[in-house]
Parts: structure tokens; sequence; C-alpha cells
């Protein structure tokens, strides 16, 4: 809606612009040219557009609970090692497990860039489409080639994670993106939770098989595909469609403007209307980002913590896709009952959501960049894993932890992160060479733990410098070069090509790398702390020369006269 005011029209007093010959008369009145100003929209418009938001926030929760309730996730591993499918460890740990990484590092990219091209939904109804392809892969597949489907299409809907933790953004004012973004968090880790209370339940008390789970599991998902189908679809996205719609809302205006003076713009609109020109794809705002890109390399916070991003992931999420099967050869369970991975799932999201709940109530004041940025990482923690349980209880509390600590990061940050690799890299050896299960939980607890105590402050580190659009860059380039070194590593290390190590020996490998970087971070701490203390020390020496400089007598013959041509002094 828009609205046309000339000098006549305003409530207030404005003169005319007044032309004037050579000698100072009046020739004519001009009135200035029409002020195009937005008005607020009516009552009825603005409640009637709240209202569709709430109702599209309140389908779009619903549809991300749903689409979690997948009670056979939990038990996807031991249901490959069971004798129901028959998989020995060396196929799962070296010729199936890999092809997750595989399909995530070929779908990353196109996918993240389809999301904000195409608006979400198609990324969202794809990514429904390839849970039914997983669940139908596990329950009628008996094949290696099928289970190394179910892998590929599980990476595609890692990929496509992105589209439903942005997706709500797209969809309500910037005032209440804190408060819709919590709804969604909420609607997920409920999701998660019932799941693997369910899933749980139905094995150790219900003697349910881990086949009519994943039956159970693909009805969920089935119905999960159907409503995505109705998902409202948005109007804008972060990158591709801005100046769409920034040349929707001109035309727009122009139109209004037309219909109101039709007698006086029919020139000036047909004028603009041939003069106009649609934006080159080299004037779009991901192109500009992928400009500014070569500008973050050169801030020293930002290179550091993307590194770190990037390197330390990598080992993280290698981690976390064979730990499972670790957990298998550690203690191999012959019964159904006794396997416990819905428990601990229920019981960290549980307290993880606690934990984000005192984090809401206690830090209302994050920003949309560092809001937008934790959604996304937390989607990534819960809907990409295949071979991992949730957020356990050690990742919540340091996440939460971390958001208190006080530290001069532009000095000490290499010294932390080198500490932190150098604990992770001992409790890999410790899940390396222990036969205890138990210390093998407490191990993974706590190295997850350290991981995720690092996240919150990474993504400050780089959020809090940039805007919305490169952030989101950022994060998206990090996470694609981590995924290529952990495809490198995983085709060296896992895969049947390669050295194709069993799984405990993947962990020792797992171990020097987490190893190879703590000398290289605690190597650059010394070098930066050192220099950090020689400098100063050389600024407290000037500083205390100038002040002695300031404090000394200024010489008497200077100060007290000057000589004359003659030789003679002259008193001043």
């Amino acid at each position: 809606m828009v609205e046309v005011i000339t000098c006549n029209e305003r409530t207030e007093d404005v003169k005319e612009d007044m032309r004037t010959d050579g000698n100072g008369r009046t020739v004519e009145n001009v009135a200035p040219e029409p002020v195009i100003h937005e008005t607020k929209e009516d009552p009825e418009t603005q409640t009637q557009k709240t209202r569709t938001w709430i109702w599209s926030v309140v389908y779009l929760c619903f549809y991300g609970f749903m689409v979690q309730l997948k009670p056979g996730e939990p038990f996807i591993t031991p249901y490959l090692l069971s004798t129901e499918k028959n998989f020995t460890s060396e196929q799962v740990t070296n010729e199936i497990n890999p092809v997750l990484t595989y399909s995530y590092m070929v779908v990353l990219v196109p996918v993240f860039l389809l999301t904000d091209y195409l608006r979400y939904k198609p990324v969202l109804i794809l990514q429904s489409l390839s849970h039914v392809s997983i669940w139908l892969f596990l329950l009628l597949g008996a094949s290696l080639l099928e289970m190394q489907f179910m892998e590929f299409f599980y990476g595609i809907t890692m990929a496509a994670r992105v589209a439903y933790s942005s997706y709500i953004f797209s969809l309500v004012p910037a005032t209440v993106y804190q408060r819709v973004a919590s709804y969604s968090r909420t609607s997920v880790l409920m999701g998660v939770f019932t799941s693997s209370v369910l899933g749980q339940i139905c094995v150790s008390l219900g003697g349910v098989s881990y086949r009519m789970l994943s039956a159970v599991s693909l009805g969920f998902v089935t119905f999960g595909l159907f409503l995505s189908f109705f998902l409202p679809w948005p109007k804008r996205s972060l990158f591709f469609n801005q100046a769409r719609l920034e040349e929707e809302r001109k035309e727009a205006a122009q139109s209004e403007l037309a219909k109101m003076k039709p007698e006086e713009n029919d020139g000036s609109v047909a004028a603009q209307g041939s003069n106009h020109k649609y934006p080159s794809w080299t004037n779009t705002v991901f192109v500009q980002m992928l400009k500014e890109l070569k500008n973050v390399v050169k801030v020293p916070s930002l290179r550091l913590w993307s590194l770190w991003w990037v390197f330390n992931s990598t080992g993280y999420y290698l981690v976390l896709f064979y730990v499972h099967i670790l957990w298998n050869k550690v203690y191999p369970a012959t019964d159904n009952k006794h396997v416990y991975n819905g428990a601990v799932e229920a019981a960290s999201t549980l307290l993880g959501m606690y934990v984000e709940l005192l984090q809401t109530l206690l830090r209302p004041h994050l920003s949309y960049i560092q809001l937008q940025v934790c959604i996304q990482i937390c989607a990534h923690s819960i809907n990409n894993q295949m071979m991992e349980p949730n957020p356990c209880p050690t990742c919540a509390v340091t996440s939460f932890a971390a958001g208190y600590v006080k530290i001069r990061w532009n000095l000490w940050s290499e010294l932390v992160i080198g500490l932190i690799t150098a604990v992770q890299a001992g409790l890999l050896l410790l899940m390396g060479i222990t036969d205890n299960i138990w210390v093998c939980y407490v191990a993974y607890a706590l190295f997850r733990g350290f991981y995720q105590f690092l996240v919150p402050i990474a993504i400050f580190q780089i959020a809090s410098s940039l805007t919305k659009e490169l952030c989101a860059l950022v994060f998206g380039v990090n996470t694609f070069l981590g995924t290529v070194l952990k495809t490198i590593i995983t085709i060296i290390v896992a895969d049947k090509r390669g050295l194709a190590l069993n799984v405990q020996s993947q962990f020792f490998v797992y171990f020097f790398y987490f190893t190879l970087l703590t000398v290289v971070y605690l190597g650059c701490s010394a070098f930066i702390i050192t220099c950090h203390y020689r400098n100063q020390r050389a600024q407290e020496e000037t500083t205390e020369v100038a002040i002695a400089t300031e404090l000394s007598p200024m010489t008497t013959a200077a100060s007290e006269g000057t000589t004359a041509h003659n030789g003679t002094s002259i008193k001043t």
C-alpha cells in the first residue's frame, strides 16, 4: 500500500519552489514532485497477516515434530549387525558407512543452493522422500548394495536439514524470530525425545524386533511426507530471491501511483518500464558474498575459528560415525533388551531441552545472526546423524557453560583449543584400548562435551563480526571443506579400497589426528603469547621513556633567548 503526498496535501506548511528570471522576478511556481511513502497497514490487514504466520508456524512445528518420530533410528547399527540383517562389522565399517560421507559431500552444495533458490519447501519434500527411501531400503533390502543406497539417501537428508532450520525465518517478521525459533527447536526436540522413548519401550518392554520397529518408523516418515506437501510457500529467502522481491515492490508502488495520478504518470511509468533492467546474476547477494570471502581469511580470529571448524569437526564426526560399531565390538549384546541406545538419546534430549530453556530465559539478548546460526547448528546435531545418539547431557551442560566464559580470545584462543584437543586425543586413546563398555560410554560423552563446549564460542567469534548472509556462507564453506577432508580420510582409513582398518585401529588413527592438531595449536599459541608479551614489554619501555622526556627540564639557553645576526644575545 502506498500513499502519494504533495505540497497541498501535507498537514504542515511547505513552501513551493519558485523560479526567477535574470532580474529576480518570479516566473512560475513549481510544485515538488510527489513523494511516495509506505503507510502502515490497517489493523484488519495486520491482524490477518499475523494470523496467517501464526498458523504457518504451528503447522511447521507440528511437521517438525512428526518427521522426528523414527523409533527405529537409535537401533539402526544394532539392526545391521544383528542376525536379522547379518552384516559383518567389517562390511558396516568399510563398505556401508563410508557411503554416507561420500553422499553428503556430493549433494551438500547443490542442496544448499537449491534450498535458498527454491525457497525451502521443495527441499523439505525431497528430504521426506529420502526418509521414506531410507526405511524402505532398511526394511526390504538384504544386499550390501541396497544398504549403500540407504546410506546415500541418508546423506541427502543430512544435507537438507538446513531447509527446516532456516525455513521458519522466512515466514515470520523479524521481531518474533527468537520466539518462533524456540518453538521450532522445541518441537524437534520433543519429536526426538518421544521417538527415543517409544523405541526403547518397544525394544525393552514390548520385545519388538528391529524389523517391526523399522516398519513403524516407515509409517511415521510416510505421514511426514504427506504433511510436507501442505507446507506454506515462503516469498523470500536469504540469497537468491531478494532482488526479485525488491522489483515486485517497486512495480507495485509504480502501479499504485499510476492509478492515483493517471494523467501525470502515464509518460513516466512508460519510460521507467522501457528502461527497466533486471539485475544480472553477478549482482546477486550470493555472488557478492563470495567476493567478500577473501576478506574473511585476512582476519586472524575468523581464520582460526574457521580452521578449527574444518579440522576438529572432521575428526568429531568421524568418531560419531563409527562409535556404535566400536561399542558393539567392546560389548557385543546378544539380547536386544540390553541395548539402551533409545534411553540414552531420550535422557540426553530431555536435559538438552531443559538447558535450552535456561538459555532462553537467561540470555534473551541473542542477536538474529547468533540465533539463526545456533538453530542451524543444533539442527545439525539432531537431524543428520544415523550412527550417533543425540546431544548428551555433558554436551548440553558444557555448551551452556561456554556462554559465560570470559577470556581474551584474541590472545588465548589457540591455547584453549590446544588443551581441549589434547584432552580429546587422550579420550580417543582410552576408547581405543579399553574393554569396559562403561568407560567407553563416559569417554565418548566427555569427548562430545568438550567439542560442544567450543561450538558456541566458535559461532560467536565468527558470527559477531559478519552480516547474516556472509555468516551463513562462511559456515557453509567451512562445512563443505570439513566434508571434503572427512571424505579424504574415510577413503584412506575406512574404505575397503584404502587401508580398510577395523574400528579400533581407526580410533588410533583419530587419536594421532587429534594429537597432530594439538601440537599445531599449542605451537601457534606459544608463538602468539610470546609475541604479545614481547610487544607489551616494548610498549611499556617506550611509555617510560616518553614520561621521562616529558618530566626532564628544558635547555635554558633555548628558553631564555635567541642570537642576533651580529652574535649578541637577545632576551625574549
